[in-house]
């Protein structure tokens, strides 16, 4: 299972002005601009073949109103964040309960030591992997995904 976050994911900011990454494309969403990468959605439809999707993201159930129609992904399960303080990350809880003992991977911009802790915790393999807003999900961090999914499948 990967838990895929969207801002700083898929969505892309923080970049310097005048340096809109190449592939991408402005959307409103919600009322609020988007600049969607096109790049980080082809790694996400490839990695399919060794994940299960999950959406884990502020957008919840929105994703699936708007990535579908405008990247192609989705509509995949998504994790919806009642309890937002309870466990030190706001989206702990329901990313904990979601994976109950099965390996996960978690792709997100902004992680802190809980998460990091938790991971190393499970029992169950768990990658977190860090994503840098202005670039999202890029080459090599798709690798990484990958290359963690086919040792477990080889395990």
């Amino acid at each position: 299972m990967l838990f895929v976050d969207i801002d700083g994911v898929v969505s892309l900011f923080g970049f310097a002005p005048g340096a809109v990454p190449a592939r991408c494309s402005w959307h409103q969403v919600d009322g609020i601009i988007h600049l969607l990468s096109h790049d980080a959605a082809e790694h996400l439809l490839a990695l399919r073949e060794e994940f299960e999707l999950v959406w884990c993201s502020g957008w919840e159930d929105r994703a699936n109103d708007h990535l579908p129609h405008v990247l192609g992904l989705g509509p995949y399960p998504h994790l919806t964040f009642a309890d937002t303080r309870a466990a030190g990350h706001w989206k702990l809880a329901a990313v904990a309960a979601h994976a109950e003992d099965r390996p996960v991977a978690w792709i997100d911009d902004d992680v802190n030591d809980v998460v990091h802790d938790w991971a190393r915790s499970r029992s169950a393999p768990t990658l977190i992997v860090e994503t840098q807003p202005a670039t999202g999900l890029t080459p090599e961090l798709a690798e990484r995904l990958r290359t963690w999914a086919q040792a477990l499948d080889q395990a």
